[in-house]
């Protein structure tokens, strides 16, 4: 009788170890079928990933801003489609969830170069924009004059985002200078964030896109921003390879809100760069 209740206690314990075990197990999700207009359409939702920054998405009060947001807000209205939009910094996530079906819009300001172009779509320019040097003004730098040749940037240490474009450019920067730029990827803080630590004198130099750092310089008189780190870039949103359909559609909308006047109600300071009319 005593053998057969310690029986009993091992089989419930045994059955609560396997129950632990297979909660504990890595849950497997599966595969999301890809997207291109036609089921997106259908469902009535457009999956859109963005940067919270000004330049993406931003809270400001009891209202949410942001250039991207703005722009996705406006093809909402011309395609009838609700836009989820979700929250990435890291650009190397974004393109991941991209992959993965999770997103079918990268909706941010992407450097368009010859790798991402082999493998992903991208719609026509939204903006051009270039990698500026942030810095202090020679008044908030005991009068260090700001570095104004790409040349004195040897052995200066840069510190840019986690898997910003801009370390691909720092990289060949110093080929060109024949010289090392020590380059700090912070993973972290965001752009902006790395601007009020320049502002404020814990670190010495960052970089980011003019469109940020001309919003960052708008509340930050201790930065400059007039050191161009890179040649102007276009810009654009990207999608999956076979989402042909959908780039066509995003294309004809951003045509349409282009046309309409909304790049133009945004000041050159609050978007940072300037907008492609063409």
């Amino acid at each position: 009788m005593k053998s057969r209740k310690l029986l009993v206690v091992y089989i419930v314990l045994l059955a609560c170890v396997l129950i632990a075990m297979f909660r504990l197990w890595p849950y497997k999700q599966e595969p999301v079928p890809p997207r291109d207009y036609p089921e997106i359409k259908s469902e009535g939702i457009l999956r859109l990933v963005t940067e919270y920054n000004q330049s993406g998405y931003y809270v400001a009060g009891d209202t949410i801003e942001g250039f991207q947001y703005e722009l996705s807000q406006a093809i909402s209205a011309l395609s009838g489609l609700e836009v989820q939009t979700q929250l990435e910094m890291s650009l190397a996530e974004s393109f991941k969830q991209l992959s993965n079906n999770q997103c079918d819009v990268i909706a941010r300001n992407i450097p368009i170069t010859s790798d991402i172009k082999e493998d992903y779509l991208f719609t026509d320019p939204i903006v051009f924009n270039k990698q500026v040097l942030v810095q202090r003004t020679e008044e908030a730098n005991n009068g260090i004059k700001p570095i104004r040749n790409q040349l004195d940037l040897a052995q200066k240490t840069l510190y840019i985002p986690k898997n910003s474009p801009a370390l691909l450019r720092l990289q060949n920067l110093a080929h060109e200078i024949g010289d090392t730029i020590y380059v700090i990827e912070d993973e972290l803080y965001s752009s902006e964030q790395l601007a009020i630590m320049v502002a404020k004198g814990d670190i010495d130099y960052a970089v980011c896109d003019q469109q940020i750092a001309r919003v960052s310089k708008g509340n930050l008189p201790e930065i400059d921003i007039d050191t161009d780190i890179s040649f102007t870039q276009l810009q654009s949103w990207a999608v999956r390879k076979d989402s042909p359909i959908l780039l066509d559609s995003l294309n004809s909308w951003l045509s349409q809100i282009k046309e309409s006047g909304l790049y133009d109600q945004r000041s050159e300071e609050r978007r940072g760069g300037k907008e492609c009319t063409s």
